[in-house]
């Protein structure tokens, strides 16, 4: 069914172009909201236009004042040098940072400064009140490895620092610590609310950060003076403009298939993501050639492309564009996809969209990806494998896919990305990282999956129909097979029969969403509801006989535990699980909400309260808040979230989710309408 429009596609499609591309882009410092950006975005769209692809460079108002649904939006900036040098002691005079020589040096947005000269006052991380009793930090650089905003707070708004001097460094073990990048830099920016105090503020390596740390120990202990430096940054925050790239390759009516990148970070941010950036370049290349030369029919929908700002720019594209949001009949989000997986440390890994959003998108990324895994042949020459690290990932968000998958938009947005990367936002995030091999395979990948979407029609919809159903019954056997070989080992009869009743509310939600994402298929072939109907009667029918071929093993388990029936012990709910049955969260705007944006809006007392519990709670947090809100449709109370929230991740964390959509209330991002709880 797609065999030979892969073959065709990924002959043409060439990562060495791609990579080409890349190194054409890391020469702009991209910074949202800049004009670095804007001269990526301008110098990109010459080129789709020399392509002879339509292409346009969109505008959206950067300022204090706007929002774009519940994004808040900050103002342009631009800096054009920067340098912080250390002058006493004078035996260890010597330059510490040059905006010149890697703009990661400095931290980004920071204010400006001309001829400043002061002291060097040592944080551990400088997140805690504790930390500054008895410590003068006014009109002074603290040196910090800590949280930046909450920093920034402490010790900027509150004490009056002069600016800020980072020396951290972020770790993923085991793929590297701190001590594998001894002479990186950190991407680190300041995010400026109004009414914010501004200041500025420094990088350096996790190297010169501990030669710093030891020399302002060293002279504390000896009562020495401590440590001076000169600082000057000419930069400059003004009302300005956040721009969108957005290409088409047209079809045959106003649907489209959405592709997206975001071309943001400093220079020069060579894999994150310059890669997703040049990866549609080249996928727009590939497209128009094949397209011209007659080797592909001019598809029925058309083919959007956007390079954006992260998650912002889709923000403004989206709410600035409602008109197009139906039209888009799925998607797919680019980010990371060029890395050297033996110098990253990589895996290329597809993440499905949120079970909120189920479609039709990620099974078919997977299938293609399929015909991929080869290359690497056994010892007797019998099978193939494929030559790099690949997974499959639930969502867990932090793209731009992000946006476009929150069920109040609705478009159905997988990413390709690859994961982790030791030199991820650090200044060795350069050229040499990114193979070329690689962006081929995902940026012929995603080609082909684009252009598959905008022609598909009923046989394509037919066939995928039934590939989904196979993917389904395999992953059913699966999971049921998993919740069996615990199940089976218990020594409690009741915990066998609560087990049994988990993977019921497992099942019913499983067959739920296949047939929602079955549902998607009339996106494709709107004449094919009998199809589709077909399609979910037989995973209802496949759920129940799941559940029928595993429901002996569980009653002899309970039978040979002196047990009697399936039927678990009653259990008392918690007052966290009450709570939640009596709230009802409403949305105010479409799509997703990140509170930190918003955390500004609180008093200090609240935002201290607030900062607190979300530190206490952060894994489970993290974790499961954004899969609650994409739940929210003004008819689901915060008990039933709850359920379809388990059941999605695996973790039931009630008081978590009944305090978040509170903190939501009082930002003014959702409403929360109290109700009387259904009897059981």
């Amino acid at each position: 069914m797609f065999k030979a429009l892969q073959e065709t596609i990924m002959a043409e499609y060439s990562g060495q172009r791609a990579k080409n591309d890349v190194a054409e882009i890391i020469q702009f410092h991209r910074i949202q909201a800049s004009p670095g950006l804007r001269a990526a975005a301008h110098s990109l769209c010459r080129k789709l236009e020399e392509m002879g692809i339509a292409a346009e460079v969109l505008s959206y108002p950067a300022n204090d004042r706007t929002s774009y649904w519940g994004s808040r939006q900050f103002q342009e900036w631009e800096a054009t040098a920067g340098a912080l040098h250390l002058v006493a002691p004078e035996d260890q005079a010597r330059k510490l940072a040059d905006y010149s020589e890697s703009k990661t040096a400095l931290i980004q947005r920071s204010a400006p400064v001309k001829d400043w000269q002061g002291e060097v006052v040592l944080l551990e991380d400088g997140e805690e009140q504790a930390e500054y009793e008895g410590l003068d930090v006014t009109g002074k650089l603290v040196m910090t490895r800590g949280d930046i905003d909450r920093v920034r707070e402490l010790a900027v708004t509150q004490r009056g620092a002069a600016g800020i001097l980072f020396d951290g460094m972020h770790e993923q073990p085991p793929v590297y610590e701190r001590i594998d990048h001894p002479d990186l830099l950190r991407y680190t920016s300041f995010w400026w609310r109004p009414g914010d105090r501004l200041c500025w503020g420094f990088v350096v390596s996790p190297r010169v950060g501990e030669q710093l740390r030891k020399l302002i120990k060293s002279r504390r202990a000896e009562g020495k003076p401590a440590l001076q430096v000169t600082a000057s940054v000419a930069s400059r925050l003004y009302d300005g403009e956040l721009e969108v790239l957005s290409a088409l390759i047209p079809g045959q009516t106003d649907d489209e298939v959405v592709l997206v990148a975001h071309l943001c970070h400093p220079q020069p941010s060579a894999n994150d993501n310059g890669s997703g950036s040049a990866a549609l370049v080249e996928m727009a290349r590939t497209l128009s050639r094949l397209l011209k030369e007659g080797f592909l029919a001019r598809p029925r929908r058309g083919i959007r492309l956007l390079w954006v700002p992260e998650m912002t720019g889709s923000f403004a594209y989206l709410a600035g564009n409602p008109e197009r949001i139906p039209h888009m009949v799925a998607g797919v989000n680019l980010d990371m996809v060029g890395e050297n997986q033996e110098a990253c440390g990589s895996v290329f890994v597809i993440e499905s969209p949120p079970a909120a959003m189920a479609s039709f998108a990620p099974d078919l990324l997977v299938r293609m990806r399929e015909e991929l895994l080869t290359g690497a042949k056994s010892p007797g020459g019998s099978a193939s494998y494929a030559p790099f690290r690949h997974a499959v990932t639930p969502f867990s968000g932090g793209s731009d896919h992000y946006v476009f998958s929150d069920p109040s938009v609705g478009v159905p947005m997988p990413m390709l990305i690859q994961w982790p990367d030791k030199y991820w936002h650090t200044s060795g995030d350069t050229l040499d990282k990114v193979d070329a091999r690689m962006l081929g395979i995902i940026g012929g990948l995603a080609t082909t999956y684009a252009y598959f979407l905008a022609n598909a029609g009923d046989a394509e919809a037919r066939w995928l129909g039934q590939e989904m159903s196979a993917r389904f019954r395999a992953r059913l056997a699966r999971d049921v097979q998993a919740v069996v070989t615990d199940a089976l080992v218990l020594p409690d009869a009741g915990k066998v029969a609560l087990s049994w009743q988990r993977l019921e509310r497992q099942m019913t939600f499983l067959v739920d969403r296949c047939r929602e994402a079955m549902a998607t298929l009339l996106r494709l072939a709107p004449g094919e509801t009998s199809l589709v109907q077909g399609l979910q009667d037989d995973t209802v029918q496949a759920g129940a006989a799941e559940l029928a071929r595993v429901r002996g093993l569980f009653e002899s388990r309970i039978r040979e535990l002196g047990g009697a029936s399936l039927v678990p012990p009653a259990v008392e709910p918690s007052e966290w699980d009450l709570e939640a049955a009596t709230w009802v969260p409403e949305r105010k705007f479409p799509g997703p909400v990140a509170v930190g944006a918003h955390m500004s809006r609180l008093g200090a007392e609240d935002r201290e309260k607030w900062r607190k519990w979300l530190k206490e709670h952060r894994v489970e947090y993290g974790a499961t808040t954004t899969q609650a809100d994409y739940w929210v449709d003004g008819r689901r109370s915060v008990a039933e979230i709850v359920d379809l929230v388990e059941c999605e991740t695996g973790l039931r964390c009630p008081e978590v989710l009944v305090e978040h959509f509170h903190l939501l209330e009082q930002l003014g991002l959702m409403g929360l309408r109290q109700v009387q709880p259904q009897a059981a």
